[in-house]
C-alpha cells in the first residue's frame, strides 16, 4: 500500500477528527502540547484545543498533513514552522532553538508531533509522513528542518513515539545538532 499524504485543511479536517478519534488523540491533545503554552493548553478542555486545531486547518499554510492509505486516514504529522510551536522554543525544553537562531525566523521549521492510528503503529508509516513533512516545509519556504525525537521508546506501539523515533530522522537524513537530555536529541536537516 502507498500512502497519500495531504495537508490538514477545511476539507480534511473530517478526516484527521476521525483519525484522533472522541478522544482527541492522546488524551484530549488535538496536538495542542506544543501549539500552546502550558497554563493555557491545562486551562481548556478537550472541545477547546479541536476547535483551535480546526481554526489551524482553516489558515493558509496548515498544521499539518494526514496520511491515507486506501482512502482511510492513518497517521498525522504536525510540520509547521518554528513560531507556531511556541512551546518547542521557552528555554527549559530541549527542542530550545540552537544559539543564534530566531524561533520567529519562518525559515526554521519543525516536525514536532507524530499521531498514528493504534492498528497501523508499529508498520513504518512515520517514514512516510516524515518525507512528505520535509517536502511540505521545503515547497514553504523552509531552510531548515528540525526534530526533537526519542532515541529509544519502550516499544514500536509506545504513545511516547508522538514525538518521532530518533532512527527515522537518521535514516532520512537528519543530524544531531543538540542533546540537552539523554534520549532527546534536536536534530536538523539543512535543505538549502
Amino acid at each position: 500500500m502507498s500512502l497519500d499524504v495531504r495537508p490538514a485543511t477545511s476539507e480534511t479536517w473530517p478526516a484527521l477528527k476521525a483519525l484522533f478519534g472522541p478522544q482527541g488523540a492522546c488524551y484530549g491533545c488535538w496536538c495542542s502540547y506544543f501549539r500552546l503554552e502550558p497554563k493555557l493548553r491545562e486551562a481548556l478542555g478537550r472541545d477547546e484545543k479541536e476547535a483551535l486545531l480546526k481554526q489551524a486547518a482553516g489558515e493558509p499554510l496548515p498544521p499539518g498533513l494526514i496520511g491515507f492509505e486506501n482512502g482511510e486516514p492513518v497517521g498525522w504529522v504536525q510540520v509547521t514552522p518554528r513560531a507556531h510551536v511556541p512551546r518547542w522554543n521557552t528555554r527549559r525544553t530541549v527542542s530550545r532553538p540552537l544559539e543564534g537562531d530566531d524561533p520567529h525566523d519562518p525559515g526554521i521549521w519543525a516536525i514536532s508531533c507524530f499521531f498514528i492510528a493504534k492498528r497501523k503503529r508499529g508498520e513504518g508509516l512515520s517514514h512516510g509522513l516524515l518525507e512528505a513533512a520535509v517536502a511540505h516545509a521545503t515547497a514553504h519556504g523552509a531552510r531548515v528542518v528540525e526534530a526533537c525525537p526519542i532515541v529509544q521508546a519502550k516499544h514500536s506501539k509506545s504513545v511516547g513515539l508522538f514525538v518521532g523515533a530518533a532512527s527515522t530522522f537518521e535514516r532520512a537524513g537528519f543530524s544531531v545538532a543538540a542533546e540537552r537530555k539523554a534520549g532527546r536529541p534536536l536534530m536538523r536537516k539543512v535543505l538549502v
